[in-house]
């Protein structure tokens, strides 16, 4: 039996892999169904990773890579090309080449299976599907990986970061980048990477437009675009036509979490991750979460972080079983559309970090934390959006004063 299986082998589960060494799994397994660890950062090639981890600015491979080294130095075990199959609690059923389907008994389970990109079979555009038509990441894999452009007068749809990236990286390319179509009145990226991605390169972001026609049957010809008024219908009058051969779509990402479904594993509505305490557990007991996965960050550092944490939080089950405590749903107000953890245990023993983002752009805010309605936190912002993770700590000393927790709010206020 194994003491912690981790399904993914991409940052956030080399990281778990690492926390759960670190507190004293000696049994460990990560399973990867590529033929590589690193996940998405082996075709992440732009630098701005490890900043807050490594306190230097690193590719995504050497991010990667740097991670990687670690787990070997660990002599920790993992499969390649391996698939999941199921999960439950205390077993995981895979399959490869080598062994066939096999099911191995684990204490604990560590989720890290990353994200996906929003199909584009979810976006009802008017027009002929002809080539010329990538989500982002495809194009970011075309590019870097296989050194193939997808093409030469590129509309991207979508200020999500990967778009924004993909921005610079066709024009460094030798491609000429028309535009960035957003539908909201905001980016949905990073601010870093709109000024180096788009500033720098004089590329215009297009907010409140959106894709309305795709022109071309056997390859794009064309691309119209429209603003759009506020309940995101296309304004009549207001068509822009860029003579493009190639559209890239990057229009959100999604969880993976078609093995959390299957587990009977509760899943936000809101950032279609599981549901977690404060210590990464989801509903079944001895199954954790962490990652993107969980919910879609904005920097791979904050995923080493989480995921480390969750990797501990593994081990420490596999190791003692802990009991249940009492746990306090965190609740939301003002611009927060959800927090990460959504639970915290009563009988709390260490800080808490939060994670949240807000729904809107607001500026000159504030964030606030209430417990059994007092406020016990009200931090400045000079600027809260929506393509940027905030985070909250709760320190333990704050829990401490209270001796019954009945309520965790957190929020913005004017």
């Amino acid at each position: 039996m194994y003491d912690t299986v981790i399904i993914g082998g991409g940052p956030a589960g080399l990281s778990a892999a690492l926390g759960a060494k670190k507190k004293g799994s000696r049994n460990i397994l990560i399973i990867e169904r590529s033929e590589k660890l690193g996940g998405i950062l082996n075709q992440c090639i732009h630098n701005g990773f490890g900043l807050h981890t490594f306190k230097e600015e690193l590719t995504g491979p050497e991010y990667a890579f740097r991670y990687i080294e670690m787990v070997q130095k660990e002599n920790i075990p993992f499969l390649l090309n391996t698939t999941v199959l199921s999960v439950s609690p205390h077993s995981v059923t895979y399959i490869n080449q080598e062994e066939g389907v096999r099911v191995i008994e684990t204490k604990s389970i560590v989720l890290a299976m990353g994200c996906r990109e929003r199909p584009r079979g979810a976006l009802n555009i008017p027009g002929d599907r002809g080539a010329g038509i990538f989500s982002a990441g495809t194009a970011q894999y075309l590019t870097n990986i296989q050194g193939k452009m997808p093409g030469k007068r590129v509309v991207i749809l979508g200020s999500g970061d990967i778009g924004l990236i993909m921005a610079r990286r066709m024009t460094l390319e030798g491609a000429k980048v028309l535009a960035v179509v957003e539908l909201m009145p905001y980016s949905s990226g990073l601010k870093r990477n709109i000024v180096q991605c788009l500033d720098d390169f004089s590329i215009p972001l297009l907010l409140s437009h959106t894709v309305t026609k795709i022109i071309g049957k056997k390859r794009v010809e064309g691309i119209e675009v429209s603003k759009v008024d506020e309940k995101k219908k296309p304004i009549p009058g207001t068509e822009i036509f860029f003579d493009a051969d190639t559209l890239l779509l990057s229009v959100g990402l999604l969880p993976e979490n078609e093995l959390s479904r299957k587990a009977g594993i509760t899943i936000s509505p809101v950032t279609g991750g599981p549901v977690v305490d404060n210590s990464f557990q989801t509903n079944r007991e001895g199954i954790f979460a962490c990652g993107n996965v969980l919910h879609v960050h904005d920097l791979v550092d904050y995923v080493s972080e989480e995921a480390e944490k969750a990797g501990e939080s593994a081990a420490l089950y596999a190791i003692s079983h802990k009991e249940e405590k009492n746990k306090v749903p965190v609740n939301v107000f003002g611009l927060v559309r959800y927090t990460v953890p959504e639970i915290i245990e009563e009988d709390i023993k260490e800080d808490t970090t939060i994670r949240f983002r807000v729904s809107n752009v607001k500026k000159d805010g504030k964030i606030v934390l209430r417990i059994n309605g007092d406020t016990v936190v009200s931090k400045k912002k000079r600027i809260m959006a929506p393509g940027e993770m905030e985070t909250l700590v709760i320190p333990k000393r704050i829990l401490d004063q209270y001796g019954t927790i009945e309520s965790i709010e957190v929020g913005t206020e004017d």
